[in-house]
């Protein structure tokens, strides 16, 4: 579902990724985990052309994001097109993005509507079910003034997939949350991985990539450090980077 060929990306002088490569197959749960600055965020943004690569490769579904490749050359994609593609990924962000003068319905159905032009009473219908499954049946009519943190990002979530993704990314979707509603966030993504989809997660919760992911990649100064399953690098890192990092979030 994603392959990343050598990317790179700077940001003037500076260097945040530096040759990357990895792959996520379909259904599969990869979390990148690393200490602040490694690179794993912006890595998760150049996935769907929030960020533009400096050079290297990423497709998703067997597409080349952001660029059409000529020859050997790579031309970027108009901003319209290039939306198009992004219509196919789901993110979640630290912070919620709601909307703050629409309830949570609202929002959920705003994407579908205007954007792949689903009827509105089909895109009511669908949002009413994947409030649902995020466990906010009766929050249909709330704004988010008045959700908890752990709701917001969970209807943050069903916004997310009211587009039908193929792909999820999730950046840290606990960080800014209270730590008595972490779990509730956690557990609706358990969820949407135990239904198979693909999903690519930056976190620092080192039990939920021990429970949910199937490969676990450690990233530091722009590289990939170490990679392998959860339990195998979280229990035996090689790396001295590793071992340095996890001593100190476990």
């Amino acid at each position: 579902m994603v392959r990343a060929e050598r990317v790179c990306k700077d940001f003037g002088a500076l260097s945040v990724l530096k040759g990357v490569t990895l792959s996520v197959d379909r259904g599969q749960v990869l979390v990148l985990v690393g200490p602040s600055g490694s690179g794993k965020s912006t890595f998760l943004r150049c996935i769907n052309h929030l960020e533009t690569v400096s050079a290297g490769r990423l497709y998703v579904d067997g597409e080349l994001v952001g660029y059409r490749e000529r020859g050997d050359k790579l031309y970027e994609m108009s901003p319209r097109d290039a939306a198009k593609q992004r219509r196919d990924v789901g993110m979640v962000f630290q912070h919620f993005n709601l909307f703050p003068h629409r309830t949570a319905l609202a929002n959920i159905i705003e994407a579908p509507v205007q954007v792949k032009g689903v009827k509105k009473a089909q895109a009511v219908a669908r949002a009413r079910e994947l409030l649902a499954q995020v466990g906010l049946s009766d929050k249909a009519d709330a704004y988010p003034a008045q959700l908890s943190g752990g709701q917001q990002q969970r209807v943050a979530i069903a916004r997310a997939l009211a587009m039908e993704p193929k792909l999820m990314l999730f950046d840290e979707p606990t960080s800014a949350l209270d730590p008595e509603l972490v779990g509730e966030v956690l557990g609706v993504m358990k969820k949407l991985a135990s239904q198979g989809m693909t999903m690519v997660v930056v976190t620092h919760e080192m039990g939920f990539a021990r429970e949910v992911a199937d490969e676990l990649v450690f990233m530091d100064g722009g590289v990939i450090v170490e990679s392998g399953p959860p339990r195998e690098v979280l229990s035996n890192p090689q790396h001295d980077r590793t071992k340095a990092f996890l001593s100190k979030v476990m």
